[in-house]
């Protein structure tokens, strides 16, 4: 303490040491106030602890982990493929790419359907099952990111207790950032990092949905749409362009006094997919039920999977969407890179506020400043301070 001690001192502190009293007033890390002065008083630096700085893993490192199965450094390897930080690019590129002859060999399964249709009840039910028959799960759930705050909840894997509690499972929650059905470059990237690590099946959850989406279905091999019962005629149901690219329909919830309910919606379904153009060739799309809280249908939903698995690796076309899924990510990479190199061009940033300011009274038409920002927009320029950024 400072030589005005008896001023930092409350008032209720006793002035002698008392061994009745049992609590001590001690001084504060970083400042303590004087009471009368209202100065600020540091302590010596002498007297401060040095917190040591969290060593920066080596590519070295990260690949070895990821290779052996560790959790921790994939979770690692999976928080640098999401930063934003430029100088984070491409170290995990070089990550990602050191890894790729590992990846490929996962069955990739989408799950989505609309809000309550308990698509996280029947992930935890069914990765339990296939954890306990010896398989490697790994579960990315997406949560949506509120458009007010930016914020994500991520509480999939609180929700997951069962299924966070097998050895076998891995349980990746991650914000949706506002994209359509969630699914972005970096839930790709996520989902290769966790083949390399040896899991067998990858379950990739969406945010719940409406009448469309397409993103998720480019990067899964078995695309599945977990529905619930009453939830319109034959006519709205074949509306709902998901539908086209479901390769199972899967009408949740089906036990007690909802099971009745749940053979006539799988019925119906069933009804609607003989309109609709089936969403893999050589494959049948059909409706089927379960319980998520019974654990019911669930073996058969697996057993619907290894059969898809089977017939389109034998008729090539599974490979063959493979193939296009990958070119898909590169055409979506180069409109995210030239979107960013655009964005966050300095010449671009100082011209948008007039730009806007002028489209917004009328002075020029929304061509004419898209015309004018693209002609003073310099790709060399942006693209040497992009390398500049991304330098260690």
């Amino acid at each position: 303490m400072s030589k005005n001690d008896d001023d930092l001192r409350p008032s209720w502190v006793p002035e002698e040491p008392n061994p009745e009293f049992a609590c001590s007033v001690v001084r504060g890390i970083d400042s303590a106030v004087n009471s009368v002065t209202g100065a600020k008083e540091y302590p010596d630096a002498v007297h401060l602890r040095k917190v040591p700085l969290r060593k920066k893993m080596s590519i070295e490192e990260y690949v070895e982990g990821v290779a052996k199965g560790d959790r921790m450094i994939l979770s690692k390897a999976i928080t640098l493929i999401e930063s934003n930080a430029p100088k984070d690019f491409d170290k995990a590129q070089r990550v990602l790419q050191a890894l790729l002859p590992r990846t490929g060999h996962a069955l990739r399964v989408g799950i989505t359907g609309v809000p309550g249709a308990g698509k996280s009840s029947f992930i935890e039910s069914f990765g339990t099952m296939l954890c306990q028959q010896g398989y490697k799960v790994a579960a990315l759930a997406v949560d949506p990111t509120s458009t007010i705050t930016g914020g994500s909840i991520l509480g999939d894997k609180t929700r997951m207790q069962n299924l966070s509690r097998e050895p076998n499972c891995f349980i990746r929650p991650s914000p949706s950032k506002g994209t359509l059905g969630g699914v972005t470059r970096k839930s790709r990237e996520t989902m290769l990092l966790c083949e390399a690590a040896g899991y067998d099946v990858i379950l990739v959850e969406t945010v719940g949905v409406g009448q469309s989406e397409t993103t998720v279905r480019d990067m899964v091999d078995f695309f599945m749409l977990v529905v619930l019962t009453g939830a319109g005629d034959d006519l709205q149901g074949i509306k709902k362009g998901i539908m086209e690219l479901a390769d199972a329909i899967v009408v949740n919830k089906a036990d007690g006094d909802n099971l009745e309910r749940a053979k006539v919606t799988q019925g119906e379904y069933e009804r609607m997919v003989e309109f609709i153009r089936p969403a893999t060739e050589g494959w049948q799309t059909h409706a089927y039920r379960c319980s998520a809280l019974k654990k019911t249908g669930l073996l058969e939903l697996w057993a619907v999977m290894r059969e898809f698995e089977k017939v389109t690796k034998k008729s090539g076309v599974f490979e063959n969407r493979r193939q296009r899924q990958t070119l898909s990510w590169v055409h979506s990479m180069i409109e995210e890179h030239l979107h960013n190199l655009f964005f966050e061009d300095p010449i671009i940033k100082s011209r948008m506020p007039e730009v806007r300011a002028a489209v917004l009274t009328g002075v020029v038409s929304p061509s004419q400043a898209v015309t004018e920002l693209i002609r003073i927009f310099d790709m060399d320029r942006a693209s040497a301070r992009h390398l500049e950024e991304t330098k260690y």
